[in-house]
């Protein structure tokens, strides 16, 4: 093996660790939302509302973003990681409501600025062919948050304090920003009239297959969002307020995502993109029927929601894959745009769940199908300009 391979490679592993981190840090709030709001002292569905805010400002990433096409991608990933310090250290000095919207949006900010960043940089180096397995590898991080980052937030609410898991979110992002200051190189990007933040933005949305993309991206997490908000605050409701179920639920989930991270490592390059996408939303409205069908038992419960995850999962990651080929002069904005739809979708499941769930759980899981058809028809405007791609 080369020298540059074994490079990337270990440059893959510290992308998935620091993703691992970001992930835990986001996904907790999702399954110790009731725990959350009760040491907050509001409502559930209260702090599910204020929750919408911090899905909201994930939209500005492509404006940050973008430093990572106009200056280089080093930079970006460290204003990321800059960012989820910075919300972490937040809540964990002033722990109130406020500061826990405000902190968690930083977080969501940071990762909205890391993932486009990263993902241009892999980009530059991975084939496109190639690439849909390497971003599932960065992927794991999203299972890795659920199966081993959860149980441990679990144990530090439980044996210190709620606010304890950002001090040490905190810590580990000083580190980080350090190990990536230091690892990654630094390449300037050529400054030119063509290259600038508005141009690279204009080259985005004036692209109708890019803006299809972007409409599909919002609406297929805000399909999932409705499910994801609401899943701990519906077992509570089924089966009452557990740490420890809460916990093996959330493990659940992430054992269901690395699934589906191996399908995509495995099959997703070989598939095809829009393929892939096309049969994992289908997959993914039929779980959602399926899980109010599960009555009381819990464990056809998880069962039902690990179903869903993967099939979403594979769904996120196709989509991350075919989105950075749309328009490769700007790749970096062009993800950052995707994760910014991603962020409005959760906003638009942030802000209808909480209703939706006063009506039934069935109201909230055929909501998420309705999202997903509208989603397949936008993906029918999604290409790439790549031959070697399959439909």
């Amino acid at each position: 093996m080369s020298k540059s391979r074994i490079k990337i490679n270990l440059q893959i592993l510290l992308f998935t660790i620091n993703r691992t981190v970001f992930n835990t840090s986001y996904r907790m709030v999702y399954p110790f939302l009731p725990v959350f709001a009760q040491y907050l002292g509001v409502e559930p569905g209260s702090l599910a509302l204020g929750l919408s805010i911090r899905s909201f400002l994930g939209v500005f990433g492509p404006f940050l973003a973008t430093v990572a096409d106009t200056h280089d991608r080093k930079t970006g990933m460290l204003l990321g990681i800059g960012l989820f310090t910075a919300g972490s250290g937040v809540v964990g000095l002033w722990p109130s409501f406020w500061s826990f919207i405000l902190g968690t949006s930083l977080v969501l900010l940071g990762n909205g600025v890391f993932i486009p960043s990263m993902n241009a940089y892999l980009g530059d180096h991975i084939p496109f062919e190639k690439r849909g397995r390497v971003l599932a590898i960065t992927e794991l991080s999203w299972a890795l948050a659920f199966i081993g980052g959860i149980p441990l937030v679990r144990v530090l609410i439980e044996s210190i304090s709620w606010v304890m898991p950002f001090f040490l979110f905190a810590a580990l992002g000083v580190i980080l920003f350090l190990t990536f200051a230091w690892v990654l190189p630094s390449n300037s990007i050529a400054k030119t009239e063509e290259n600038t933040i508005w141009k690279n933005l204009w080259r985005v949305v004036s692209f109708w297959p890019a803006l299809a993309g972007l409409l599909m991206g919002i609406l297929f997490t805000g399909a999932n969002e409705t499910v994801n908000l609401m899943f701990g605050v519906w077992i509570e409701d089924r089966f009452g307020l557990d740490f420890t179920l809460l916990t093996v639920a959330s493990i659940a989930i992430g054992v269901s995502e690395l699934g589906g991270e191996v399908v995509s490592g495995l099959w997703l390059d070989a598939v095809g993109k829009r393929r892939m996408i096309w049969i994992c939303l289908g997959l993914n409205s039929l779980a959602a029927v399926l899980l109010p069908l599960t009555g009381g038992k819990l464990a056809w419960a998880l069962v039902g929601l690990g179903f869903f995850y993967i099939t979403f999962e594979v769904v996120l990651v196709s989509t991350l894959t075919l989105m950075s080929e749309i328009v490769p002069d700007a790749r970096a904005t062009m993800t950052a745009a995707t994760v910014a739809g991603f962020s409005l979708g959760r906003m638009l499941g942030d802000l209808i769940a909480p209703g939706l769930y006063n009506i039934s759980f069935w109201a909230i899981c055929l909501a998420a199908v309705a999202l997903n058809f509208l989603a397949a028809g936008f993906l029918t405007q999604v290409k790439v300009r790549k031959s070697a791609e399959v439909f």
